[in-house]
């Protein structure tokens, strides 16, 4: 499996340690694991897991600029665990409502020694942010105007919207609120993933 997320990251121009595959992987087998019984995900195969969850997540690291993110409805820890591998020098809060999400991430941050990872148990509406996020962070989430709305709380003044797409939605977009502004649409491109990819930049207008 190792080898076969080798391969992949090579078609892409991310820079990974030894270290990093290592958790990325291991990360892969608690899913695979864990799913068994808490039913995590859909995806039923631990390398379809390698494209669909780890390479579809860490393509969009090289656009985080910030060090202060929130992934929202996170699920077993989507974008988040992967970016947060990625990205050792920025900090990830991990929300979800369900108990068994949390519980798994709980388990992965304490298995492969994740020093930058807070998961909270949480329906996002319900979240307060002391200081705020330098982005609020979504993969298949819920449309971008929902996302914006339950999360408007969330980013620190000047912050962004993340939202990992399939298609690009024009009528998505027509749907948000006036307080809120899609500045850019990034075409992701992952490695042996079926469709498209997009990551959706927002941002409240001033």
């Amino acid at each position: 499996m190792k080898q076969r997320l080798v391969q992949l990251i090579a078609q892409t121009d991310l820079q990974v340690t030894e270290q990093q595959l290592d958790q990325l992987i291991g990360y892969v087998e608690l899913l695979h694991k864990w799913n068994k019984a808490y039913n995590l995900t859909s995806v039923r195969d631990p390398n379809e897991m390698l494209v669909k969850h780890i390479m579809d997540s860490i393509v969009v690291s090289k656009y985080l600029g910030g060090t202060n993110y929130i992934d929202v409805g996170t699920g077993p820890g989507l974008p988040g665990i992967p970016l947060a591998i990625m990205c050792p020098d920025k900090s990830f809060t991990l929300l979800d409502s369900l108990g068994k999400r949390i519980r798994f991430i709980r388990q992965v941050i304490h298995e492969l020694k994740i020093t930058n990872v807070t998961p909270v148990q949480s329906r996002v509406e319900e979240f307060e942010a002391e200081d705020g996020f330098d982005a609020v962070l979504s993969r298949a989430f819920a449309s971008m105007a929902d996302m914006v709305n339950w999360c408007h709380h969330l980013p620190k003044s000047g912050g962004q919207f993340l939202a990992l797409k399939g298609q690009y939605n024009e009528q998505e977009a027509a749907d948000l609120p006036e307080w809120c502004s899609v500045v850019e649409v990034k075409s992701l491109q992952v490695p042996d993933l079926e469709g498209e990819r997009h990551l959706v930049v927002l941002t409240a207008k001033d």
